[in-house]
This record gives C-alpha cells, structure tokens and sequence, in this order.
C-alpha cells in the first residue's frame, strides 16, 4: 500500500517530477527547519488545550463570532503529532493518506471545524495578496485534505475552515526579549471535492514507473535546468 501525506500530494500538484524523487527516490532539497513557527504552532496548541479541558470557548472564538469550543477527543493529541496525524486507508485503491493538523473545533450542531496556524513577519500583512500567492493557495488546499480525512473518518465537517495567522511586528521601539503578533483570523469557504481524485492520480503515476519532466513553474527544477545549462556553456 503506497503511503502519501499532505505534503506529498502538495508536491505532486506543484511538480510530478519533484513528487517522484521525494517519493520513490528520497530526494528534495534540505529544508531548514521553521523552529520558530513550531515554538508559536506549540504555544496555540497550548492555549487551546486549556479551553479544551474546560471545554469553553478560546476568546477570539467570541472576537470573531465563531460559535465552537475546542473539540475534545481521546485522538486529539495523535491528530497533532507529524508522525502519526489522522490517516485513512483504501486498500481497493492502494493508498494510506494521512496529516497532521494544528487544532480542530467543534459547532453546537456536531460540525468539526478544522483550523490551521501561520506564522509570517511582514510590514503589513494582507491576506487578500497573500491568497493569490502560491502558498497561499496552498493553504486552502492543505485545510481541504485535512477537511476530506476527518469526513473519511466519518466525522461531519463543516465547509469553512479557519487560518490563525500571525504576523510578527520587527519595528517595536524595544525588544525585552518579547516578540508581539498582530493575528488575522482567516475564514475560508473549502471545497474538498478534488481531493481523492489527486491521490489517486499519485498513486497511479507511482504504479506507473513513470518519471515526468519537470514542471516550468517549479523553483528546483528550474534552479537544476539553469545551473546545467550554466555548466554546460563553462
């Protein structure tokens, strides 16, 4: 059974190729890890936890007029962990998909809300340029898989999901060794209709031995065909 994450089916919608080396062949650039990002994704995972013991609603749940309370479940600390996350099997189609994800609500009516962290630092952030961007809109589709696993786990899921986006502030007059946030609270209407039509088509071009081309969009395929082509011509 071919095992895929959310970061794998992310790279195959991005560059084929690309998924096949990480895949088949282990090779991706060395990715430097965002300790930061994880430090401030831990620390919201804290605060919701203690809501989620008294099973009350976060503040900025009432701020923004979200009407949920964090949602709690026996599974809830094994959703969140990068080595085991929530994963659904199709042994008839021959894949093991799963995530990790950051936090997950729960509506009066039983609908499961699930909402992810983001960490940026920029002089002004608008999510309005930000959701044009690549990563943007890979944010919405990382929402939508997650959405699609908890409704193969047969949960309800409500159609929107939710980025807790936080921008760091740099031009503070004094550090104190405190760093502030601005946060947007990003509502976003999902549709996960796409999503088992893709793992399938990965699954399909592994059992295929197929190695596409790279795509022309790619930043490392790109970077490889011009440091070739720079070799060549020296």
């Amino acid at each position: 059974m071919i095992k895929l994450s959310r970061y794998k089916i992310e790279k195959y919608i991005n560059c084929k190729r690309c998924f096949v080396l990480y895949h088949t062949h282990k090779i991706s650039p060395k990715m430097i890890p965002f300790t930061l990002n994880i430090a401030l994704d831990n620390l919201c995972k804290n605060e919701f936890d203690y809501y989620r013991e008294r099973q009350e609603p976060h503040p900025l749940f009432k701020e923004h007029d979200i009407d949920a309370i964090p949602f709690a479940h026996p599974d809830i600390d094994d959703w969140r962990n990068n080595f085991k996350g929530i994963r659904y099997k199709d042994n008839e189609k021959n894949y093991n998909f799963g995530g990790a994800i950051d936090d997950v609500w729960i509506k009066p009516n039983g609908d499961l809300i699930i909402s992810d962290v983001k960490a940026t630092s920029k002089k002004v952030f608008n999510w309005e340029e930000t959701k044009k961007m690549p990563w943007g809109q890979g944010y919405k589709r990382q929402l939508e898989m997650y959405q699609w696993l908890f409704r193969k786990n047969g949960f309800k899921v409500a159609s929107e999901a939710y980025l807790l986006y936080f921008n760091g502030l740099k031009d503070e007059p004094f550090f104190k060794q405190s760093m502030k946030f601005e946060l947007q609270v990003v509502k976003l209407e999902c549709d996960d209709s796409w999503v088992e039509a893709k793992i399938i088509e990965a699954v399909n071009l592994l059992e295929s031995g197929d190695f596409p081309k790279g795509s022309e969009s790619c930043e490392d395929c790109n970077y490889l065909r011009k440091r070739w082509q720079v070799s060549q011509d020296t």
